[in-house]
């Protein structure tokens, strides 16, 4: 009662607030301003949030508030487009979307796959608004029960995820988390600096891999690349199939699995800096696991849609706790939102909450608004957008190469990007062709510097502990948060053991000789064999300490994976190999000579720059590959090149320079 007695004012006040006619006007600019960024892969909620920051000095501070929220709110749920219909993650948090989303648009059914996720991202969005409103009130000790410790537990049961995604081969998604982790520490190690893998001769790879650079690597290029080659739509049966009605009714028989999903989001969102990277790989593995039929996972089921997409908004939510109540980011765009608040005037922390309950629901309430905005617009949309699944890929990939490598090159502005990206497309491709478990690696890649920071600062904070007294540490280690996810972690990689070979996969894959699988096998034992001698002469042991553990377990996965190819036959699933069998085998173009065109786009920039690079890329690539007429292929280039000179002019971006940059001066957007 006295939690209602609280809440009740202010909430009034809150109401009072987000129903004004210019709020609303200004939170619906938001929604649509998310929107046109969410659509766009690799961009996101932060490039958005760091594009209406000018703008909202000065503001009325509810208004500033709409506007970023309005923003915030609906990205989570526009950047399904790109995860179901071509089979890019939008962002982070629709990375398991993919899985069974785009599946579902190659059998024609994109519309309904869009309508479950855009309804379900409302109903995330909603019930975290509503579970927010009064956890936010006793959010404060449990957010202070998570120590480093509890930290690192929840970062290995996200990392468990793994055992329900591995497929039919499971020493083949351990090999898959442990290269990602492995991939995860090249750089500066966080701890003391140290260089793994790197070199101060090669400055890109200090700072390591970004995310969104992996991220459509390892998903965005084989899949382009993958549908190129069969020169078809991406709709095998080149229709929209059930439209977005059938996605609400498939939702409303799926309402708990929605409602679980969103209290995992509004979960695991309010524990800092985890929400973005793994509560849509965690929503999605106990969608797996609670399903009793799970033949369809990975093939097309539309619960692999519902479950991820329910998180992924209630999500947003859950990060603004300890946004609000502690002034920590629960994210990076939560980072950048923190940003907008102290422009408006406000200090985020305890005080907020205590003395600005209202403006804290007027936030919170505003998402939920947004997210009913923003859900119902895609759904009326849906029908329309998901007509691009019809449209023949050749006309459509040439863009989509143009998006993901402007998406790449806002990781640090450097050509290295486009060269790094086309260097992980390769492995993507290389570990889909296999059948080695693409989800497995990002899962390691998003989580290795986290679960080596907890790590290390555990190991720390326990020797201390340890040095006072005993029982003291061992109390700071087996708190009953942390047992109770431990117990948690363990019931997931055994049912994940013992069910996840029902999913990701044909039953009987194509398989060719020994030669090809093995030999891949043995580049990434290699490569995983020298990270760990190099990591092994660092000085500082906490440096060396994660990725030579890590390292070991992963060349034990991968000895283990060389015995069992050598005692089986060559029909196993082990030597399963896509270019031995059905559509890849049967695709009318090569996989390396399609793949030949992006990195044309790539070798061209590094002469010419981007943009000129780019018009003579698409002006060929439609010439020669899509076969159009002259006519249309410059008028199809023109019209690329404007929509992306007008994204990083909107953006404020620039373009990757080339040599030629280096002796003449050219105006932007040349430059």
């Amino acid at each position: 009662m006295d939690l209602l007695a609280t809440a009740a004012p202010a909430l009034g006040e809150a109401f009072s607030l987000i129903l004004q006619p210019q709020q609303i006007m200004f939170l619906m600019l938001g929604v649509l301003l998310g929107l046109s960024v969410g659509v766009f892969p690799g961009l996101g909620g932060i490039a958005g949030l760091s594009l209406v920051l000018p703008f909202i000095f000065g503001m009325d501070p509810v208004s500033g508030l709409a506007l970023m929220v309005g923003l915030i709110a609906v990205v989570p749920t526009s950047d399904t487009f790109a995860s179901v219909l071509l089979g890019i993650p939008g962002s982070t948090a629709s990375q398991a979307t993919v899985l069974d989303g785009f599946p579902l648009a190659k059998k024609g059914e994109a519309a309904r796959a869009l309508s479950a996720a855009f309804i379900s991202s409302l109903f995330g969005g909603i019930l975290g608004a509503i579970v927010l409103t009064f956890f936010i009130l006793i959010a404060r000790p449990l957010i202070l029960a998570f120590g480093t410790p509890e930290m690192l537990m929840i970062t290995l049961l996200g990392l468990s995820m793994v055992a329900i995604l591995a497929g039919r081969v499971p020493l083949k998604g351990v090999a898959a988390a442990g290269l990602g982790l492995m991939v995860g520490t090249i750089g500066e190690s966080d701890a003391s600096g140290s260089l793994r893998m790197a070199s101060y001769s090669i400055p890109y790879l200090t700072d390591g891999i970004k995310l969104v650079i992996v991220g459509l690597g390892i998903f965005a290029v084989p899949e382009i690349v993958s549908l190129l080659r069969q020169d078809r739509s991406i709709s095998r049966t080149g229709g929209l199939g059930s439209g977005w009605i059938q996605g609400i009714r498939d939702w409303w028989a799926n309402i708990w699995l929605s409602v679980r999903s969103a209290f995992i989001g509004v979960l695991v969102g309010v524990i800092p800096g985890l929400g973005g990277s793994v509560v849509d790989w965690i929503a999605y593995g106990f969608t797996v696991q609670s399903a009793k039929d799970k033949s369809q996972f990975g093939k097309g089921d539309i619960r692999g849609v519902i479950g991820p997409e329910s998180s992924n908004n209630a999500k947003e939510g859950g990060g603004l706790v300890p946004t609000l109540i502690f002034g920590i980011p629960g994210s990076g765009s939560m980072a950048v939102f923190l940003g907008g608040l102290a422009l408006l005037g406000y200090d985020p922390g305890p005080h907020m909450v205590r003395h600005n309950l209202d403006i804290t629901y007027t936030i919170v309430w505003s998402l939920a608004l947004a997210n009913i905005f923003g859900a119902g617009l895609c759904i009326l949309l849906s029908g329309q957008i998901a007509k691009i699944t019809t449209i023949r890929f050749t006309l459509v990939a040439p863009f989509l190469f143009m998006l993901i490598a402007f998406a790449a090159f806002q990781s640090s502005q450097s050509l290295a990007d486009l060269a790094m990206l086309l260097m992980i497309g390769c492995l993507g491709i290389l570990l889909r062709r296999f059948e080695w478990s693409r989800p497995a690696f990002l899962i390691g890649f998003v989580l290795s510097s986290q679960a080596e920071s907890f790590a290390n600062q555990a190991v720390q904070i326990s020797r201390i502990q340890f040095r006072r007294d005993f029982w003291q540490g061992m109390e700071y280690i087996f708190s009953p948060v942390t047992i109770g996810i431990l117990i948690l972690l363990v019931i997931s990689v055994v049912i994940g053991l013992r069910q996840g070979k029902q999913i990701l996969g044909d039953s009987n894959p194509p398989t060719g000789s020994k030669r090809a699988p093995l030999i891949f096998l043995l580049a990434v034992t290699a490569y995983v064999a020298i990270a760990v001698y190099d990591a092994s002469t660092i000085n500082v042991l906490r440096d060396k300490i994660f990725p030579v553990t890590v390292g070991i377990v992963t060349l034990i996965a991968c000895a283990a994976l060389v015995v069992s190819m050598m005692r089986q036959p060559e029909t196993s699933p082990v030597f399963a190999d896509l270019e031995s069998g059905g559509e890849d085998a049967e695709a009318p173009h090569g996989l390396w000579s399609t793949l030949g065109w992006f990195a044309f786009l790539l070798g061209l920039s590094a002469l010419v720059g981007f943009v000129l690079a780019l018009t003579v890329f698409l002006v060929s690539f439609l010439r020669i590959r899509a076969g159009v007429s002259w006519t249309r292929a410059v008028i199809l280039t023109v019209i690329g090149i404007a929509v992306l000179v007008f994204l990083g002019g909107t953006l404020g971006r620039d373009f990757p320079p080339g040599l030629l940059q280096d002796f003449v001066k050219l105006p932007w957007p040349l430059t």
